[in-house]
């Protein structure tokens, strides 16, 4: 189990459990689950990098680490 911090740029932080074969999708749906977003509506990013839902989180090289991302909601 690895952890993540999410960070929604207007000063909320959500902290999700989740796996390293998960994928971004299923990182994305924890996350909703706590914020009440629409899953589908968060964009997940880290500097310049958006992740794409298919994609492990292993593949991206989010390890065991606290790792920090930055989510965006679509309008």
């Amino acid at each position: 189990m690895i952890e993540i911090i999410c960070n929604d740029r207007l000063g909320k932080k959500v902290r999700v459990k989740c796996n390293e074969d998960d994928t971004v999708g299923d990182l994305k749906k924890l996350i909703a689950a706590q914020t009440g977003t629409n899953w589908q509506k968060i964009v997940l990013k880290k500097w310049y990098t958006v992740f794409k839902d298919h994609i492990t989180l292993s593949d991206y090289e989010i390890h065991n680490t606290v790792t920090e991302l930055d989510e965006e909601r679509q309008n």
